[in-house]
């Protein structure tokens, strides 16, 4: 009998890459090759065309002297309380939604039964689709007038010694106040934050879990050990993401707001710092000249401050999953 030697493991490998590289020659694939390597691109011409429109456009508005605008202010001192505002809100926002998010996401993923945890998990997603414009409509004509009856005074009377709520504050009677605002975009970033948190809680080792529970541990405690240390980078990941949605809210902020030009702490008052979308919003119909150029600048600088909050959140994430890889 005649035997024949196997190919040299080099060949053999060389011969197994030439059939793996063989489909990459192929038309179609060529071409869906350049199809994906166009949309990619896409996105990146897009968003570098969009920050040399802000930047070229809105020059003026920073360079230009303070005589030429109302009120003789320089740029600096014109964004402040917009960007004051804008950060104010959101992190309002924030701060409420995200331990909702977190319980949400840790009641769908380790306590609900199934059936529960999809159909809420559906409605949480289904959040997310509701335009910002009925957000604020429903802010300004059912949450506004329930705020400034029953919630407003209690928080003035036994919370005033805080500086957001001011114990001496004329409340404001239409409910159209930060807190107002804050609460509604805490609604609308909490479909981000829940379901980030919850692919990542669910991504939880199985291992980590069991063996907190051989060691007698409590549900409660193999969470907190072991489901929300795992989590945590993704958690933050998640509500950085919401912060950025919530920084370049528009209209339900315009809707539902009472503005004034300044820095203002007080959350139940009809005084309140606009946020920079907003005024964008609200002053573009009417501007003209370099007034234009100043809003176009404001929008520069939300640009950056969301392009700068996404991309940590990104970073975050990234840093967060390769340490759970690792």
């Amino acid at each position: 009998m005649t035997i024949i030697d196997p190919l040299p493991t080099g060949e053999q490998d060389a011969g197994s890459d030439r059939k793996l590289d063989e489909p990459v020659g192929r038309l179609g694939d060529r071409i869906f090759g350049g199809l994906s390597f166009g949309a990619a691109a896409a996105i990146l011409v897009t968003l570098g065309a969009v920050a040399i429109f802000l930047f070229t456009q809105g020059r003026e508005g920073v360079t230009a002297d303070a005589t030429n605008f109302d009120g003789d202010q320089g740029f600096v001192e014109y964004v402040g309380p917009f960007l004051f505002g804008t950060i104010y809100i959101s992190v309002i926002a924030l701060l409420l939604a995200t331990p909702v998010a977190i319980a949400v996401a840790l009641f769908v993923s380790h306590y609900a039964p199934r059936k529960i945890a999809q159909t809420l998990g559906y409605f949480i997603d289904l959040l997310a689709a509701i335009p910002s414009v009925v957000y604020g409509l429903w802010g300004i004509s059912v949450l506004a007038p329930i705020l400034a009856r029953s919630v407003f005074p209690p928080l003035r009377d036994n919370l005033g010694f805080l500086p957001f709520f001011g114990s001496d504050v004329v409340l404001s009677p239409s409910g159209r106040s930060t807190l107002t605002v804050g609460i509604v975009l805490a609604v609308m970033v909490l479909p981000i934050i829940t379901a980030i948190s919850r692919e990542v809680f669910v991504q939880t080792p199985r291992l980590h879990e069991e063996a907190s529970l051989a060691l007698g541990a409590t549900r409660w405690e193999v969470i907190r050990q072991a489901v929300i240390p795992y989590g945590r980078s993704g958690v933050i990941s998640g509500a950085m993401l919401g912060l950025g949605r919530a920084l370049g809210e528009t209209m339900a902020v315009a809707i539902i707001l009472s503005p004034s030009f300044g820095f203002f702490w007080d959350t139940l008052t009809n005084s309140n710092s606009n946020t920079i979308a907003s005024n964008i919003a609200l002053q573009f119909p009417e501007a003209a000249g370099l007034s234009v150029n100043r809003l176009v600048a404001t929008g520069l600088v939300l640009f950056v401050i969301t392009f700068g909050v996404n991309a940590l959140a990104r970073r975050i994430a990234s840093a967060g999953f390769s340490g759970a890889d690792g």
